[in-house]
């Protein structure tokens, strides 16, 4: 019964006698023949590496003919060919078979791995060639990455110097301007580029040319307009998060601060008089929170001109920033404050 059982598995099977020279094949089923195409009279009385060929693993063979020689069990993969010349891969576990006098028979049950080793194969080629077509975009992708920034520092460097020339220009001018209106507007727009000049630089030296930090560009702003005071008189002071805003927000919140400070500057310390300015901006749910503080003669003494350039300049800002602007004495000076939605970066 467990012969015939055997003999109709659809396992490939193959018996060998360990005790005949050479080791040569006794038994073999019916799906063993179908496997390899030979006929059982080609098979018997022949060794098993009638079956090996060109491509098959000498290391693999001789690893397989050592367990045999010591009577051990081994488990290989190994490429053989049939009787019209066709390889196979052939999964194998040899068994050795003993009786009362010792080691008698080899018995070999094999699988047919020829399917799976294509798909590993194809999958192999496959896999190669989508890292080569990646590697190639990522090339392409860096390649053009690189010409990108190199334009972009190119362009940031042409349009600092630019906004640093016009600058200088429009002070050199308001020099030569006698005092008055003139004279005034153009130290406003000289300074208001300059703003925008540091807001651009601080922008794109930080390597990320995407995000703003607003804590920084106070630090800076507040260094710039307290080195041009009589600190003995007159004094900026700032309490600003490290607040990262979008790109798109770096120059707007950047006139913002300059506007209102240079506002508080000009108009709530008249004759000289003492005072601080203090600017906060920190977070809130919904976005954060610009505020400029004075504690100069307040809005009753000196009223925000709601047709003055820096007025309107200062709403048209907080309304491109979609926030809302609120103006109020604070006992003594001015405050205002300005709610702003902080943007997602896309």
């Amino acid at each position: 019964m467990l012969v015939d059982a055997f003999a109709r598995s659809p396992s490939p099977m193959v018996i060998t006698d360990a005790r005949a020279p050479d080791n040569p094949i006794t038994w073999v089923n019916d799906a063993f023949l179908g496997l390899t195409g030979f006929a059982t009279d080609e098979l018997l009385g022949r060794n098993c590496r009638m079956l090996q060929g060109p491509g098959t693993d000498p290391a693999e063979v001789a690893r397989i003919r050592a367990a045999i020689e010591a009577g051990e069990p081994v488990t290989a993969e190994l490429l053989n060919y049939r009787k019209d010349g066709t390889p196979y891969w052939s999964a194998m576990t040899v068994t050795p078979v003993h009786d009362e006098a010792g080691l008698a028979y080899f018995y070999a049950a094999q699988a047919d791995m020829t399917h799976t080793r294509e798909r590993e194969v194809t999958m192999r080629v496959t896999n190669d060639e989508l890292e080569r077509l990646v590697a190639a975009r990522t090339h392409d992708l860096s390649a053009a990455l690189e010409q990108k920034t190199a334009l972009l520092h190119e362009v940031d460097h042409r349009v600092k110097n630019n906004l640093q020339v016009i600058s200088s220009l429009m002070l050199l001018k308001a020099r030569r301007t006698p005092e008055g209106e003139a004279r005034d507007a153009l130290q406003g727009m000289a300074e208001r580029i300059g703003a925008l000049s540091t807001a651009h630089r601080m922008l794109y030296s930080e390597g990320d040319c995407t995000h703003f930090n607003l804590g920084d560009f106070a630090s800076e702003f507040l260094s710039d307009v307290n080195a041009g005071l009589d600190h003995e008189k007159q004094r900026v002071e700032a309490e600003v998060e490290p607040i990262a805003v979008v790109a798109a927000m770096a120059a707007p919140l950047a006139l913002l601060i300059h506007e209102l400070t240079a506002n508080a500057l000009r108009h709530a310390f008249p004759n000289a008089r003492e005072g601080r300015v203090s600017i906060t901006a920190r977070r809130t749910q919904s976005g954060m929170q610009l505020t400029i503080r004075d504690d100069g003669v307040g809005l009753a003494a000196a009223p925000p001109n709601p047709a003055g350039f820096g007025r309107n300049l200062v709403e048209m800002v907080v309304r491109q920033l979609r926030g809302t602007i609120a103006w109020a004495d604070a006992g003594p000076g001015t405050y205002v404050a300005i709610d702003i939605p902080l943007l997602s970066p896309t």
